[in-house]
C-alpha cells in the first residue's frame, strides 16, 4: 500500500506539471521572454537613431556656441575644439567621413530640449553627467571625455588664498546650471555669505566678470581656464586653489536607443584605447597593416567582425582615430600645450601613465 501510494503521488506531481495552474480573477501572465539575439542582430545594428543618420548621410552634433578649446567657430567660419573633434571622430566612425557633420550651437537652456526632440543626434556640449540627467530627463551618458571640477577665478590684485575667504562677495555664475546649485550649497555648508551674479549664458558671466560686475567668477575649471585664454592680461587673473565639485563631462544622447548609445560609447573608448596602445592618426595605417598586437588589430579592424556588433564596418574605429588622432592629440592640440589655454592633463592622464590619471577605457575583446 505504501509504495502504490507512493507511485499514485508521484504521478498527481507529474500532471501537476504539465497543466496550468489556475490563476486569481483579474491576474494576467506575463508575455514570453523576447528570444536572444546574436550581437549582430542586436539593438545597436538596430538602432533608429544610426538608421537615421545614414538615411540623412549627416550627423547632427549640439555644441557649445563658444567656449575657448572646447568648441567655437574660427575666422574662417570653421568649428574647432575638443568637443568638436569629437563629432568629427564619431561621423568618420558611422558616416566615413569627419566632414559629414552638421554643428548646432546651443545654449544651456536649449541643449536638453533639442536633444529629446530629435533637432541633434548627440550633444558634445561641456556637459556633465548627474544622476537627475541621467534618470529624469531622459538622458544617457555613454562616457567620460573630460574629468572637470568647478572652481573660482579671480583678480590677482584681492590676493586671495581660498574660497573660503569670498564673504560678502558677488560671484558671477550661469543661471540654471549645475555651478549655480553647488555654489549655494557649498557656500551654505560653510555658513559663508555671498551675492550671486545670475548670467543667462556662459559668454554673458564671462562679460561681466571682465566688466567688474562681479569679484569673482564660478564654473568648470576648464571654462575658467577659456575665459582667462580670452581675457586682455591672463596673468592678471589667477584661479584658486579650491575644487568644489566633481563635474565628469562627456557626450550625451537620448534614452531608449541602446544601440547608438554603444556607438558613441565605443567611439569615445577608440580614441582613449588608441593613446593607451600607442595609435596615432599618422601611425595608423601602417599600424593597422603591419601590427601584430591583437588588441591594436581589433581596434584598427584588422581583426574581422568587431565592427557587425555596432552595426558598422570594420574600419569605424580606424577612421575616427585617423580624423582627428588619439585622445592625447585631441587633448593636447586643443586644451594642452599645443593650445591657448596650456591645460595639464591631470585627472584626464591615462590610469597607467607617468602620473595617473582617471583617463580609462574597456578592453576591445
Amino acid at each position: 500500500m505504501k509504495r502504490l501510494a507512493i507511485v499514485l503521488l508521484l504521478a498527481l506531481s507529474v500532471a501537476a506539471c504539465g497543466r496550468k495552474e489556475a490563476l486569481p480573477k483579474g491576474a494576467q501572465t506575463a508575455p514570453d521572454a523576447a528570444p536572444v539575439t546574436d550581437k549582430a542582430g542586436s539593438a545597436t545594428a538596430a538602432s533608429k537613431t544610426l538608421a537615421a543618420v545614414k538615411r540623412r548621410g549627416v550627423l547632427r552634433c549640439g555644441v557649445n556656441p563658444g567656449l575657448a578649446g572646447f568648441s567655437g567657430a574660427d575666422s574662417s567660419g570653421r568649428w574647432r575644439g575638443f568637443d568638436v573633434d569629437f563629432c568629427r571622430a564619431l561621423a568618420a566612425a558611422v558616416l566615413r567621413s569627419p566632414n559629414r557633420v552638421v554643428f548646432v550651437p546651443l545654449t544651456n537652456a536649449e541643449r536638453f530640449t533639442a536633444l529629446k526632440s530629435g533637432r541633434i543626434d548627440v550633444l558634445s556640449r561641456n556637459t556633465t553627467w548627474t544622476f537627475t540627467r541621467d534618470t529624469e530627463d531622459g538622458l544617457d551618458f555613454p562616457g567620460i571625455s573630460y574629468y572637470d571640477g568647478q572652481g573660482f577665478l579671480a583678480p590677482k590684485g584681492l590676493e586671495l588664498q581660498s574660497a573660503s575667504e569670498l564673504t560678502g562677495a558677488r560671484i558671477c555664475v550661469q543661471s540654471g546650471s549645475t555651478s549655480e546649485l553647488n555654489l549655494r550649497d557649498w557656500f551654505k555648508a560653510r555658513s559663508i555669505n555671498w551675492m550671486p551674479v545670475l548670467a543667462s549664458t556662459e559668454a554673458r558671466a564671462r562679460r561681466d566678470y571682465e566688466r567688474g560686475v562681479c569679484d569673482v567668477l564660478s564654473a568648470d575649471i576648464s571654462a575658467l581656464a577659456s575665459a582667462r585664454a580670452t581675457l586682455g592680461d591672463q596673468g592678471a587673473h589667477v584661479l584658486l586653489p579650491d575644487v568644489i565639485s566633481k563635474e565628469p563631462l562627456g557626450p550625451a544622447v537620448r534614452q531608449g536607443d541602446p544601440g547608438w548609445t554603444d556607438i558613441v560609447r565605443w567611439t569615445l573608448n577608440a580614441l582613449i584605447l588608441a593613446e593607451e596602445l600607442g595609435v596615432t592618426a599618422k601611425e595608423a595605417e601602417r599600424l593597422r597593416k603591419e601590427s601584430t598586437a591583437p588588441e591594436v588589430r581589433r581596434l584598427l579592424g584588422a581583426e574581422k567582425g568587431y565592427g557587425a556588433m555596432l552595426g558598422l564596418d570594420d574600419a569605424w574605429a580606424y577612421r575616427a582615430i585617423q580624423a582627428v588622432g588619439a585622445y592625447n592629440e585631441v587633448f593636447d592640440r586643443n586644451l594642452g600645450a599645443g593650445s591657448a589655454l596650456k591645460l595639464e592633463r591631470g585627472e584626464n592622464a591615462l590610469w597607467n601613465a607617468a602620473k595617473p590619471g582617471l583617463m580609462y577605457a574597456p578592453p576591445l575583446r
